[in-house]
C-alpha cells in the first residue's frame, strides 16, 4: 500500500512518485501494490474532471507509469485515475449538457501494460463530496490473477464509497476474489478512522474475505487525509496498519485461498483524539503553504489563545525559521497581552515584531469624524481596529511573499464574532473548525506533549486561563456578547454539525434565549462566512463545502 501524498494536478510529480513506490516494493518482494483513489491526478481534481484535456493527460500519466514499470517481473500496480466513460454511458448525474462523462477508475498494470480496467460503482455526493457532478457510475466487478508462490490468486478490486455497500463487494466475491483490495481518498475527521474500519469489517464478515485499504495522506485545500492504511483478516481483526498523518509503504502477507484469509504485516499504534487533531492540523498547514509555494506563514499575534494556538500548530508545520508573528496592540491592549505574546514568541524562536495601531487608528477616527458627527462608538470603531490589523497584515504578506494565517476558531465563525477585511483577512484559516472549547484542549495538549521536536509547553499559561476577549473597547470580554463558550459550542454543534431543531436543543435542557441567539446569530452571518478564506476540516460537518446555506434566506424554522 504506497500511502503516499500526492499533489493535485501534478501528474509528472505523481507518476514519479508511484514509479519509486513501485521499485521500492519490487524489491522486497511484493506482488500487488495499491495507490489511493485517483492517485495520478490527487484527490480531489474538482472541476479539472470537467476538461477532457485533464482526463486524457491522467491517462498518459498512467501508461507512462506503465512504460516506466515494464521490468519489474510479476508486479500488479493499481493506480487511481478519471477515465473517460464509454459512449452510450448514463450521461445525468447533474453535468452540463455537452460534457464528456467521466469515470472514478483504477488502472491495473502489469509487464508495461495495462491489464485490467475498473469504474467506481457507488458514487458518494455527501459532505464534502460532489462526485456525481463528475462521474458515472461502474456497473461490473473486476477480479485479476496475481501468481505468486507457484499459484495463481484472484484479486478483488474496489474504489473507496464500493466497500461502504455490500452489493459491490458481493459480487466481487461472487467472480472469484480471494482477497479485497480497497484504494482510497477519505477525508480526516474525528471518529473517521473508527468508522471506517467498522465498514470494512461489515464487508470481511459478510464475503468471508480478507480485506487491505490503501489510503491517500496530506492536505488538499480544506480537507485532510490521514493515511493509516490497514489490512483485516477473513475475521475482521486488524492485522496491519499504517501510521497516521505520514507517508509509508505498508507491506503486507496476505494468505489467500480457500481456508486460508489471514494478513500478517506492521500495527502501528493508534493517537488519541487530541493527537489526531493536532496532526491534522499541522499536516493541512503545510501542505497547503507548500504545496502553494509560500516561503513563510505570518500571524497576528494578540496574547489570546486562539493565535497562540495557531502560532504553534504554524511552527510544528513549518520550523521557527520560516513563521513571523506581528503583535499589533491598540489602545484597549492589556499590558499582559503585551507579556504574553513577547513570552510566547520567545519560548518558539520566531521573528516577532510590535506595530502600535493607535496612532493609525486616531487617524482614522478623525478622518471619519465629520461623517459620524451625532454618532456615538459602537462596533463600528471594534471594527476599525480589526481592520488596520488586517491590512497591515495584508501588506507585510505582499511585501515578503509569505501567507497570512487566520486565527478564528468555529465558535466565531459560527457566530460572526469576528470582522469582515479585520481578523477574517488572510489566505487561509487554520482553526476554522475548532470550537473555542476544543481550542483550550488542544492548547492543554500542545503543552504536554511534543510531538515535533520544537518544544513542550509552548503556550503560557495565563493566555490558557485567563477569560477571552476582542480588546476593541474597555474591560470587553467575549461572554458579554455570546453564551458561555461550553453552552454555545454545544449548541453549535446540535445544530449545525447534526441538524437538530432548535426545539431538540431547548428539550434537552439549553435555555431557549441562548439557543434562539445562537440560531439567529448563524443564520445572519452566512454573508461573512462566504468571504472567508479557505480552512482545515476536522469534523463531519465544518462551514465551507458541508455547509450551503443562501445568503438571501427568510427561512426561520
Amino acid at each position: 500500500m504506497a500511502q503516499c501524498n500526492f499533489v493535485v494536478g501534478d501528474l509528472a510529480g505523481n507518476a514519479r512518485r508511484i514509479v519509486e513506490a513501485a521499485r521500492a516494493a519490487h524489491a522486497q518482494g511484493v506482488h500487488v501494490l495499491l495507490t489511493p483513489e485517483l492517485a495520478i491526478c490527487g484527490y480531489a481534481a474538482e472541476d479539472l474532471f470537467l476538461r477532457p484535456a485533464f482526463v486524457a493527460a491522467c491517462d498518459d500519466a498512467v501508461q507512462s507509469i506503465a512504460a516506466q514499470t515494464a521490468d519489474l517481473d510479476d508486479l500488479h500496480i493499481v493506480v487511481g485515475q478519471p477515465l473517460p466513460a464509454p459512449v452510450g454511458a448514463d450521461a445525468g448525474h447533474g453535468r452540463s449538457v455537452g460534457r464528456t462523462p467521466c469515470r472514478n477508475a483504477a488502472s491495473v498494470l502489469c509487464g508495461g501494460r495495462i491489464t485490467h480496467r475498473y469504474a467506481k460503482r457507488e458514487l458518494p455526493n455527501y459532505q464534502v463530496f460532489d462526485e456525481r457532478r463528475y462521474f458515472v457510475p461502474g456497473d461490473t466487478p473486476c477480479v485479476f490473477d496475481v501468481v505468486a508462490d507457484g499459484r495463481t490468486h484472484r484479486v478483488g478490486l474496489l474504489i473507496c464509497e464500493d466497500a461502504w455497500y455490500a452489493q459491490p463487494a458481493r459480487e466481487t466475491a461472487q467472480a472469484g476474489a480471494e482477497v479485497l483490495c480497497v484504494i482510497n481518498a477519505s477525508p480526516f475527521h474525528i471518529g473517521k478512522g473508527d468508522e471506517r474500519e467498522r465498514a470494512m469489517r461489515e464487508r470481511v464478515r459478510e464475503t468471508g474475505l480478507p480485506l487491505v485499504y490503501a489510503h491517500l495522506v496530506g492536505g488538499q485545500d480544506e480537507i485532510v487525509f490521514e493515511g493509516r492504511s490497514f489490512a483485516l483478516d477473513r475475521d475482521g481483526a486488524v492485522a496491519a496498519r499504517a501510521p497516521g498523518f505520514v507517508e509509508d509503504l505498508l507491506v503486507v502477507d496476505v494468505e489467500a485461498g480457500a481456508g486460508a484469509g489471514r494478513v500478517h504485516g506492521p500495527l502501528a499504534p493508534q493517537g488519541g483524539t487530541e493527537a489526531d487533531l493536532w496532526h491534522a492540523l499541522v499536516l493541512g498547514t503545510r501542505d497547503y503553504v507548500e504545496k502553494n509555494g509560500f516561503p513563510g506563514a505570518i500571524i497576528g499575534l494578540s496574547g489570546g489563545v486562539d493565535s497562540a494556538l495557531v502560532l504553534a500548530v504554524a511552527v510544528d508545520a513549518l520550523g521557527p525559521q520560516r513563521v513571523r508573528a506581528v503583535m499589533m496592540p491598540s489602545p484597549y491592549t492589556a499590558d499582559i497581552s503585551w507579556m504574553d505574546a513577547r513570552d510566547m514568541a520567545a519560548r518558539l524562536g520566531v521573528r516577532y515584531d510590535e506595530i502600535p495601531i493607535g496612532p493609525i487608528f486616531e487617524r482614522f477616527l478623525d478622518t471619519l469624524q465629520p461623517l459620524f458627527a451625532g454618532r456615538g462608538p459602537d462596533t463600528t470603531e471594534e471594527n476599525l481596529q480589526a481592520r488596520i490589523r488586517g491590512t497591515l497584515l495584508m501588506a507585510l504578506s505582499n511585501k515578503f511573499g509569505d501567507i497570512v494565517l487566520t486565527t478564528g476558531n468555529k465558535s466565531e465563525m459560527a457566530t460572526g464574532y469576528c470582522t469582515l477585511y479585520g481578523d477574517m483577512a488572510g489566505g487561509f484559516a487554520v482553526i476554522k473548525d475548532v470550537t473555542k472549547t476544543w481550542v483550550w484542549r488542544l492548547a492543554r495538549w500542545r503543552n504536554a506533549h511534543d510531538p515535533y521536536g520544537r518544544g513542550a509547553n509552548p503556550i503560557p499559561e495565563r493566555i490558557i486561563t485567563r477569560p477571552p476577549s476582542a480588546e476593541l473597547r474597555p474591560d470587553q470580554k467575549d461572554q458579554d456578547t455570546l453564551p458561555p463558550y461550553d453552552v454555545l459550542d454545544a449548541i453549535i454543534e446540535r445544530y449545525m454539525e447534526n441538524d437538530r431543531s432548535p426545539a431538540e436543543i431547548i428539550a434537552e435542557g439549553y435555555p431557549a434565549a441562548a439557543v434562539e441567539q445562537v440560531v439567529r446569530l448563524i443564520r445572519v452571518n452566512e454573508y461573512k462566512r462566504r468571504q472567508a478564506p479557505v480552512g482545515i476540516r476536522v469534523t463531519h460537518r465544518s462551514f465551507g463545502k458541508d455547509w450551503r446555506y443562501p445568503n438571501t434566506n427568510r427561512w426561520r424554522g
